[in-house]
């Protein structure tokens, strides 16, 4: 199969019964989650998020990536990188847990949560709870995956999560350049 597949795939995943919006919960988050099996370099494969004016032009997309490490005790390290107007920028986070959540949060970074809802250390996704934007918090959702592209059922189960966000609309499957990604390999 070509690179062609994934977006007729997607619109058939799309299309598949599964209830509404309002019947679906989102998955909890795990709280036996291996940090270390979990942290390391993944692709941002696909995105979904209410964010207006999150991504470039549909011609200058290429793939995010994140690079995620146990920074010290109760905190993460998260580089994300994306293709913006401006090219390839990259956003350095460092996120505290909760004490009583499996979330970790920087409010001072405008991080109001960092939730891995799925992984199996392939594949994941990823919640990302932003600050207030207009009196509103932003919901942006990522499919991370260790390869370029995702498994198709990652990719059901984070379209399942986009149907409980309601974040369907703004699905969007990044293309496989990967030369932003690549600018913060390890």
């Amino acid at each position: 199969m070509g690179p062609g597949w994934l977006l007729p795939m997607l619109g058939l995943v799309l299309e598949l019964p599964g209830g509404s919006p309002a019947q679906k919960q989102l998955p909890r988050e795990p709280h036996n989650l291996n940090w270390g099996k979990f942290s390391g370099f993944w692709y941002i494969v696909a995105i979904a998020s209410d964010t207006q004016g999150l991504l470039p032009a549909r011609d200058k997309r290429k793939l995010g990536a994140s690079l995620v490490k146990v920074h010290k005790m109760g905190q993460l390290r998260v580089v994300l990188v994306f293709n913006w107007s401006q090219g390839c920028k990259a956003h350095l986070l460092i996120l505290r847990k909760d004490r009583k959540r499996a979330v970790f949060r920087n409010t001072l970074k405008g991080v109001a949560g960092f939730h891995v809802l799925i992984s199996d250390y392939k594949d994941s996704v990823v919640y990302l709870r932003l600050g207030r934007r207009a009196g509103q918090a932003t919901k942006t959702l990522l499919l991370l995956s260790r390869q370029s592209t995702a498994s198709f059922l990652s990719m059901r189960k984070f379209i399942d999560v986009c149907e409980a966000l309601e974040l369907t609309r703004s699905v969007t499957v990044l293309p496989k350049d990967a030369s932003c990604a690549h600018t913060i390999l390890p």
